[in-house]
């Protein structure tokens, strides 16, 4: 990786970037990869226990000996990028102007298990509408180092996104997020609305149904409501007994861990193809809903720069502010768009997310997942071009 120092943009520093990963990386990476040591797996349990061995296999396999790094190095490195110093720790974003005098600027926001990786079939349609696009690498994710001092959590690294749209002159725009990135979008909406003009996402913890219905309760709702609340229950209860062992194992101990996901490739792509599996709008492999070289590229982005660990302390200090995975649930008053995925890992209800959020357009996917910039690009920019296109 290299950044050149190379100009200043409203007083601080704001220098370009590219990827360069030395030889000698991916000659490790191959030695590690011919050199793994595999579990052992009982007959016949499919994806209940983890990724099936014969398929990681498979897919390990691919990654030595086809997967080409460098041809998608250059796809990321043909989107402008830059660093730049914020709060103490650097922030890697790509930044990419439209040329319309009227553009919006939009911030694109991922989360965990994502990276930029998933906003590449995004950007080149919304600088063609108009839009300028910038995409943060959270702090501690990929080309974003881990930063030096605890307490980077949700409302920090707002923060820190506001300010970087300042150094970039920009007064005005709108944030799209999900699974972290949604949280911090709502919270920057929420403490910035003389700034954010609107915030789309794909995730509201806020509007996640977690208790029945009290009588009263059910007493002002609809029917269709009462069945929204019951679907959504259900789905939180089967997340919570079958998906959420990876997140309290991050919120607690994601330094011990890191040791394990840092040291094996293999155990750094079960980890994230498990959650890609698990969370995507797919029946038998995660091929059927992101692509084989997406994929490995958003895990080549963890691997190549060691970030499993300080990726994972935003799980720990989420829990150990207050907040938990849920973020802040202070009412917000920014106009807020909601994307609905069916097979996200939460539904959101809609009456509860008007009792938290100004929610001025709730739109229901008919397929997609945790992923969408991923899976279904073609849904979410539609998605993104309508509601926005209301604050140019």
């Amino acid at each position: 990786m290299t950044a050149d120092r190379s100009h200043t943009e409203t007083g601080a520093a704001v220098s370009p970037f590219r990827i360069d990963i030395p030889d000698a990386d991916l000659t490790d990476l191959r030695e590690r990869l011919a050199r793994t040591r595999w579990p052992d797996e009982l007959p016949g349990v499919g994806w209940s226990q983890g990724v099936p061995l014969e398929y990681l296999k498979d897919l390990t396999a691919y990654w030595c000996d086809r997967y080409d790094w460098r041809k998608h190095e250059a796809e990321l490195n043909g989107v402008p990028q830059f660093t730049t110093v914020i709060d103490g720790t650097t922030v890697h974003f790509l930044h990419v102007r439209s040329g319309a005098p009227d553009a919006l600027p939009l911030v694109l926001l991922h989360g965990w298990p994502g990276s930029v990786v998933e906003f590449l079939d995004l950007i080149g349609p919304l600088t063609e509408a108009g839009y300028d696009v910038v995409a943060p690498s959270l702090p501690g994710y990929a080309f974003s180092p881990p930063p030096r001092q605890p307490g980077w959590g949700v409302q920090r690294m707002a923060a820190a996104f506001a300010e970087l749209m300042r150094r970039l002159g920009y007064a005005r725009y709108g944030v799209h997020g999900g699974d972290w990135g949604a949280m911090i979008a709502r919270e920057w909406g929420r403490l910035h609305p003389e700034a954010v003009a609107a915030v789309h996402l794909t995730l509201l913890p806020s509007a996640v149904a977690t208790t029945e219905p009290t009588e009263e309760e059910r007493a002002g709702l609809l029917e269709d409501q009462l069945a929204e609340v019951h679907a959504s229950l259900e789905r939180r209860a089967q997340v919570q007994k079958e998906e959420m062992g990876y997140g309290i194992l991050q919120s607690t101990r994601p330094q011990t861990l890191g040791y394990a996901l840092t040291d094996s490739p293999v155990g750094q792509l079960a980890w994230i193809t498990e959650k890609f599996k698990a969370w995507t709008d797919c029946r038998d492999t995660p091929e059927e809903a992101v692509g084989r070289d997406r994929l490995l590229t958003n895990v080549m982005l963890y691997w190549l720069t060691g970030t499993a660990t300080s990726s994972a302390r935003l799980y720990y200090e989420a829990m150990h502010s207050g907040a938990g995975w849920g973020g802040n649930t202070v009412p917000s008053t920014t106009p807020t768009a909601v994307a609905v995925l069916p097979a996200d890992l939460a539904l959101p209800v809609r009456h509860l997310a008007d009792r938290s959020d100004a929610v001025v357009r709730w739109t229901e996917y008919p397929r997609g997942g945790h992923f969408p910039g991923l899976e279904v690009p073609d849904l979410l920019l539609d998605d993104l071009r309508e509601f926005f296109r209301a604050f140019r």
